[in-house]
């Protein structure tokens, strides 16, 4: 072997007992966790759950940013162009991989750029509702509705919103044709349908169950393979007659790209040992989030078949990006 062979192999092996090192002592400062939304949304709600957990068993602090807009690309977008040395970290929703089916173009590659570290939990799926003044007892019914020109209209946070996508697929799948009314957030969404602005939403369970409960929407279905364990007695949808429904949305930790392999599994086994609290998987439970805590090697293939599978339903919906 000659010399600048050797001293490149020295080179690697310092490299490598630097990271390793490195990775053992993460963190030694606070970690910035991003969230694309403004607060109170699910992945909000879940990153303040990872940070206070995460701060409790490294004995660093776990700050969360909010930077709202775009959709949640100005966050994203800010984790994409961080160092990738694991104290700048993105907790997202799945608009991580649905703006690509609704954007020509984004600042950031969302494989490319990206480090899945761990899905930390999921909805399973959401909840089909309307106004009880729709003269629609199930899910049927409904569906003749919808296929009278113009008579339902539906609310949604905002185009390109999972729950927007949840109701191009519903249309998809039943041959309907409804009228989207975008609003700017969940509680303005939640709201048009209690008013009667609108007929129907697709809803997230910890924002309805108790508008369900007190008579103000009816639920008609549950888009996931099994029923939601605190509403039992509405059917799925595959149940009331509409297969292939089951969408539902997750909420990920996830860093920049080249981010030292051991420094994510670091974190994903921070991550996991916070969701083995009682505490924290009840927490999670009852607000219908179904704790998850995956490896990094196993979120990286789902996070690129949501991306393929997002930018399917939206060819088939005729959803063009803009």
């Amino acid at each position: 072997m000659n010399v600048p062979a050797r001293l490149l192999v020295l080179l690697a092996c310092l490299l490598g007992i630097g990271t390793e090192a490195g990775a053992q002592s993460y963190p030694n400062r606070a970690v910035r966790l991003v969230v694309p939304f403004a607060p109170g949304g699910a992945p909000d709600v879940v990153a303040r759950l990872v940070g206070q957990h995460l701060s409790i068993q490294t004995g660093q602090s776990f700050i969360i940013d909010n930077k709202p807009g775009g959709g949640g690309v100005i966050g994203v977008q800010a984790v994409a162009e961080a160092p990738p040395d694991g104290y700048t970290l993105l907790v997202t929703s799945s608009s991580f991989v649905i703006n690509p089916a609704f954007h020509k173009t984004l600042p950031f590659d969302v494989i490319r750029d990206f480090e899945p570290v761990t899905n930390v939990c999921a909805v399973d799926g959401f909840i089909l509702g309307v106004n009880p003044k729709v003269p629609a007892q199930n899910v049927q019914e409904l569906i003749a509705l919808a296929k009278t020109p113009k008579a339902v209209a539906f609310s949604t946070p905002g185009n390109g919103n999972v729950l927007h996508l949840a109701a191009e697929l519903f249309q998809v799948r039943t041959g309907t044709k409804m009228v989207h009314v975008p609003y700017r957030s969940g509680p303005q969404m939640v709201n048009a349908v209690i008013a009667g602005d609108v007929q129907m939403a697709f809803f997230l369970p910890h924002t309805s169950v108790s508008f369900i409960e007190t008579g103000k929407i009816r639920a008609l279905g549950y888009g996931a393979p099994q029923r939601y364990p605190g509403l039992p007695n509405v059917p799925t949808l595959r149940e009331a007659g509409v297969a292939n429904m089951e969408l539902g949305s997750w909420t990920g930790l996830m860093a920049p790209a080249k981010t030292p392999a051991p420094i994510l599994a670091k974190l994903h086994e921070e991550v996991k040992k916070m969701l083995a609290i009682p505490e924290v998987r009840d927490k999670l439970i009852a607000v219908g989030f179904r704790p998850i805590g995956d490896s990094p090697a196993e979120f990286k293939p789902f996070v690129a078949a949501q991306v393929a599978r997002i930018k399917e339903i939206a060819r088939a919906a005729g959803l063009e990006p803009e």
